[in-house]
């Protein structure tokens, strides 16, 4: 489930943040509407780096801040929108990234999770990240030494630092879903259940959530390592190819994750079949003995056939070796 950002907002304003350090590494802050009055002049000194944060803005926020960064309309419309797949985009000078971001939640009591939206936009000079209030950057290993450190080696460094962050924490997900596979096939072998299924089938869907959310994001970054773009510096390269690195890992993960649970699954149903099969052959080996024994009662209890009483004995004495016999073949070949 993925929860689109602005929208949610209903026009209620959100938290908007602006950080800037100077070359000096003297970091400024402000916070609120005042925000878009301050970047023109900010921006307008090219030593100034300026990181614009909107925790689940409103369409107005959205519009006032892209006006003052000089954003295409089509940027803004894709802000607002939310809803967008995991993407890169290059309008008028600056990109637009669309990343997504793993958080827990639970379902009817189930531990689950669910994506967030997190649009990022780099400029000359500027980073902009716009998303809901699930998510927080400040809470990402990177920038819980603060905000200087990360920015005064650029908005390209910051924008390695948050998608690093996001990539990263893909991976205790899919770890947890790697162990809920191991269980789940081991409850098959052992005996399988319609509980059992349900579970199976509860992983296959949060797999082909992060998948969704996760595949994409390979061509992003291809995109950011081996494309020439004048706002990502040569050095900051080498970073952005290290989170590259771990989203070739994740998704071969994922691949292989999901082979395991269509394997699990062709399992199980073979498991259903092998019991259905153990069940008719008992019904059959069971009706082969009440059937035998209700044939040979039947001819010698006809009122035509008169036998003495030692016969009678006899021909009882006959059915139950027969019976027997019929038992202990059907046994060793498994059948009851």
């Amino acid at each position: 489930m993925t929860r689109p950002i602005g929208p949610t907002s209903k026009g209620a304003p959100g938290r908007v943040r602006l950080h800037a350090l100077a070359e000096g590494g003297e970091l400024t802050t402000f916070e609120g509407d005042a925000v878009a009055g301050h970047l023109p002049g900010l921006l307008a000194d090219p030593a100034v780096a300026v990181w614009v944060d909107m925790s689940e803005p409103s369409p107005a926020q959205v519009e006032a801040i892209g006006a003052a960064l000089g954003l295409h309309a089509l940027i803004i419309e894709d802000v607002l929108e939310g809803n967008q797949r995991a993407k890169i985009e290059s309008t008028d000078g600056v990109v637009h990234i669309v990343l997504f971001a793993l958080e827990r939640t639970a379902v009817s009591g189930v531990a689950s999770f669910q994506t967030a939206e997190l649009d990022i936009v780099l400029g000359l000079g500027f980073l902009l990240t716009v998303h809901d209030r699930s998510w927080d950057p400040f809470a990402s290993h990177h920038l819980r030494g603060g905000v200087g450190p990360i920015l005064g080696s650029g908005p390209d460094h910051l924008l390695w630092a948050i998608s690093d962050d996001i990539v990263d924490g893909y991976f205790p997900f899919l770890d947890e879903i790697g162990e809920a596979i191991d269980t789940v096939q081991d409850e098959v072998i052992q005996k399988a259940t319609p509980d059992t299924l349900e579970r199976l089938f509860g992983l296959k869907r949060q797999l082909i959530l992060i998948r969704r959310a996760a595949s994409p994001t390979r061509e992003v970054f291809n995109q950011l390592t081996n494309r020439e773009m004048t706002l990502i510096d040569a050095d900051e390269v080498v970073y952005l190819r290290d989170v590259y690195d771990h989203v070739i890992r994740l998704t071969d993960e994922l691949d292989n994750f999901r082979e395991l649970a269509a394997a699990t699954l062709d399992v199980y149903l073979t498991q259903v079949n092998n019991d259905l099969s153990r069940i008719m052959k008992r019904l059959t080996g069971v009706t082969v003995l009440v059937a035998g024994v209700g044939a040979l009662a039947g001819i010698f209890g006809m009122s035509e056939a008169h036998v003495e009483l030692g016969s009678f004995w006899l021909v009882t004495a006959g059915i139950v070796a027969i019976s027997v016999a019929a038992a202990v073949v059907l046994r060793r070949i498994d059948w009851i």
